[in-house]
């Protein structure tokens, strides 16, 4: 949602003692540990222009998550967090559960956090009892803001990642198991897509499928997309997909949900490596990559590398392409490469614009590719409709190896541009345009047809 803004104001009646916010989201970018408004990110903001009054619910810089309430001089409420929340991999469900009717302070206030309730505290400033707050304040002037703070006409602040499953309970507090519960089998915890809760009369239900703002709830309460627009994934708590990993130690940048990553002229060359593995002998994994531009006609790589490429990439030194630990091919060449060792072999090239099929079998650790939906037979063409297992590639040495990941990058000073699609349907903004067909029945969407067999890098897709 980055430089992206949902608004609506309240204009009707408000229960300001009793209320619940729920959120499922997933973050893209962590904080730098700067200063105030230098990258924090807001979940939510309730701003009264006349006197700046403020309430917001927002990750601080040093990834902590901070709930405050401002009354002009003071803080009326502010609760800090002592644990930070640093997983760009899956979601997080907040719940804030308000009811400043209780007697006792610490009940007046509950925040949950993937169904377990925090109790631990940097600051933890309650509320007076029968404190009414400005979250959800009605009025002409009382502007909620979603995914960003916002002073007038000034934003700043926003949030860097997915948003789903958002709502808002006008006068009651609920707690988490409203809108989630504990998976059985796997301990862990799931949503509730469908919560039996009332809203009251400004309550809402919003980004129920992807990127729509009209509110689900009976109550109308709908919000309007400000600053940018709002990009519909399939990547949501139900099955969360892999992206790029804005962890490792490259100078790189990433976009779009850590779905588009952007070299920097410099000897680290790594554009992206996803965040799902792929761990040996659990089935063929398919995912597609574009390379969207190069500063130059370079050496552009795509392909797989294995657990132990983090010991480079944590170095700052991973390289892609001729590098230990990883296998693939490189673009202007067509040459291959495996694990320190750049083959003779010679197979076509692809430039900006191609839409490249990364095929990888994890239990022979053998590796294919296709161009723009052609499956390239391991010669010097692009032929065929499936795979052809028997030109498959990747060095012997990855034999020894146990875990395996999508990766992609350049040989050095092309700044490379990639995006991928892991199923999530879009390159970068962009949506897939022929959508082909999931053979193998799984959760997504494609380009090209999904070769038969094969498994989505999902959570789901991995327990297939």
């Amino acid at each position: 949602m980055a430089n992206t803004k949902l608004t609506r104001n309240n204009n009707s009646g408000d229960s300001r003692r009793k209320m619940t916010w729920s959120w499922w989201i997933k973050r893209s970018k962590l904080g730098l540990g700067g200063g105030e408004n230098s990258d924090i990110q807001y979940l939510y903001n309730q701003y009264r222009s006349a006197d700046n009054y403020n309430s917001g619910v927002l990750f601080q810089s040093d990834d902590s998550i901070r709930f405050w309430d401002y009354g002009g001089s003071s803080n009326d409420l502010d609760l800090q967090t002592t644990r930070l929340f640093r997983d760009t991999n899956g979601f997080y469900h907040i719940v804030l559960a308000i009811d400043t009717t209780q007697a006792t302070a610490s009940n007046r206030i509950k925040l949950y956090i993937n169904g377990v309730q925090e109790t631990a505290f940097d600051v933890a400033t309650y509320p007076a009892q029968n404190h009414e707050v400005r979250m959800g304040e009605a009025g002409s002037a009382q502007q909620q803001q979603l995914g960003v703070q916002g002073y007038g006409s000034t934003y700043q602040s926003y949030f860097d990642g997915v948003m789903s499953h958002v709502h808002f309970i006008d006068g009651t507090a609920y707690d988490a198991t409203a809108f989630g519960s504990t998976d059985a089998t796997t301990g862990e915890w799931q949503i509730n897509t469908s919560p039996s809760v009332t809203y009251g009369t400004n309550g809402f239900f919003i980004l129920k499928d992807g990127n729509s703002v009209t509110d689900a709830s009976p109550n109308s309460n709908n919000f309007t997309v400000g600053g940018g627009t709002l990009t519909k994934t399939e990547d949501n708590p139900s099955n969360v997909f892999a992206t790029f990993n804005p962890l490792i130690k490259a100078t790189t940048t990433f976009s779009n949900g850590n779905t588009t990553g952007q070299t920097q002229n410099s000897n680290n060359y790594l554009a992206g490596m996803s965040t799902l593995s792929m761990p040996k002998g659990t089935g063929i994994y398919y995912c597609e990559m574009k390379l969207i531009a190069e500063s130059f006609s370079g050496e552009s790589c795509i392909g797989v590398a294995c657990e132990e490429a983090f010991t480079l990439r944590d170095a700052g030194t991973l390289s892609i392409a001729g590098g230990d630990y990883n296998w693939g091919i490189r673009n202007n060449n067509g040459l291959e490469y495996y694990d320190g060792i750049t083959a003779t072999s010679k197979h076509g090239n692809f430039t900006p614009g191609d839409i490249m099929g990364v095929y990888f079998d994890s239990t022979n650790t053998k590796l294919t590719f296709s161009k723009n939906g052609g499956w390239w037979n391991g010669t010097s063409s692009w032929t065929g409709t499936s795979p052809d297992l028997t030109n498959y590639f990747v060095g012997t040495s990855s034999g020894n190896y146990q875990t395996f990941f999508f990766n992609c990058g350049d040989t050095g000073g092309t700044n490379a541009k990639w995006s991928a699609n892991f199923g999530n349907g879009f390159f970068g903004t962009t949506a897939v345009s022929s959508a082909g067909t999931n053979t193998s029945g799984q959760v997504g969407i494609f380009e090209y047809n999904m070769p038969t067999n094969s498994k989505v890098l999902s959570t789901k897709g991995l327990n297939t």
